[in-house]
């Protein structure tokens, strides 16, 4: 099977998806609460076509891995586990998904913190709306993904990364009431730009302790007789919990209290910024998801003038870390810390994420996620 003859079939569809960051409410989307993303430009693209047998074909790029399944045999491992998985969705909704050839190529990096297994669930499902002609809105599609990643994939994530990678854009800040869906596409802070670092440190979410705290989450609400710590908006009465689980609780619910905050008319940059440093504060001493190579990425992210405040972004483990800075101060930012940080941690080279054009004599240059 050539990959000419199956990916440039008559009839295939070429689709994309972004990642995105999150500037405010980590782990709250599956507690129902709020949460604040941004699109990033970075996107993974689909192609899909008719499959020249009884089988589903995906081939992926950036591992160059191909990989093959059938609807109703075992599901595949790796990154075609979630394209099964999305597969399987629509079918478990009565939809009936012919057998299909998938190219995958991605510049959302894995194991970042960026949500590259949304950004492909949401691509792939568009690309299946598109091929097979679905009347799916970008909300269903968004929800159609995180079934696909709960059932399909073993992760019990909110919803927050596939509505970002469905319906927000590089521009705005995307303002999700995660229990009702209500949102509020909203500007960024005036006179500001974000700049996002990939630690170097990788992290898998299913081989992590994310299904960990949303059971301790879980946990928590019903020793407090609420449905979800969402409900809860008291500190103090949170003092009944065990240790562990008064920690795994503050974080939700001042984190709830962060977001509503930022989104309240006329925040500035230094507000939003240290509303991001009592965010990285709480995911470190409260919820434990922080990692030493975050801290020390942040620490100097926030010693640079000019930055208004930083955190990890992300389930945490490992991944990137955004931070808020003065508009037009990014890339010179961005490349002093990475250049410190890549010297004294001695890890794998950290990289800016794109944009980041070649300069004249051919060398990639740190450059800021937004202009």
């Amino acid at each position: 099977m050539s990959e000419t003859s199956t990916f440039f079939a008559e009839g295939g569809v070429q689709v994309s998806a972004p990642g995105r960051v999150n500037l405010l409410g980590e782990h709250t989307d599956y507690n129902d609460g709020f949460v604040l993303p941004v699109a990033i430009p970075q996107r993974t693209h689909v192609q899909a076509a008719p499959s020249p047998d009884s089988r589903f074909h995906v081939y992926s790029s950036n591992l160059d891995e191909h990989a093959e399944f059938e609807v109703d045999g075992e599901l595949p491992d790796g990154y075609a586990r979630y394209v099964a998985g999305c597969v399987h969705i629509l079918r478990d909704h009565g939809v009936k998904v012919p057998p299909l050839s998938m190219k995958v190529h991605s510049d959302v990096p894995m194991g970042s913190g960026l949500s590259s297994s949304a950004a492909l669930e949401v691509a792939v499902l568009r690309a299946l709306r598109r091929i097979l002609g679905l009347e799916l809105d970008d909300v269903q599609i968004a929800q159609y993904a995180q079934a696909a990643e709960i059932r399909y994939a073993g992760v019990q994530c909110g919803i927050m990364d596939q509505m970002a990678s469905s319906l927000a854009d590089t521009g705005h800040m995307l303002f999700l009431d995660t229990r009702t869906l209500d949102r509020k596409i909203l500007p960024m802070p005036a006179d500001t730009e974000l700049i996002v670092i990939d630690s170097g440190v990788a992290r898998t979410l299913a081989g992590s302790k994310y299904n960990e705290r949303f059971a301790e989450c879980r946990e928590a609400a019903r020793l407090l007789g609420v449905p979800m710590l969402r409900d809860v908006t008291d500190v103090d009465a949170l003092s009944q919990l065990p240790s562990t689980l008064q920690k795994r609780a503050r974080h939700v619910v001042t984190e709830n209290a962060r977001v509503l905050a930022a989104v309240a008319e006329g925040v500035d940059g230094p507000t939003f910024g240290r509303l991001m440093n009592a965010s990285h504060a709480s995911l470190r001493d409260d919820y434990e998801v922080s990692v030493p190579a975050l801290d020390t990425l942040c620490d100097m992210l926030r010693a640079e003038e000019g930055v208004h405040g930083a955190r990890l972004t992300g389930a945490g483990f490992g991944g990137a870390c955004v931070a808020l800075c003065k508009r037009g101060q990014a890339a010179g930012i961005a490349e002093a810390v990475t250049t410190r940080y890549n010297q004294d941690r001695l890890l794998q080279l950290a990289g800016v994420l794109l944009p980041a054009p070649a300069s004249q004599n051919g060398d990639s240059q740190p450059q800021p996620l937004f202009d």
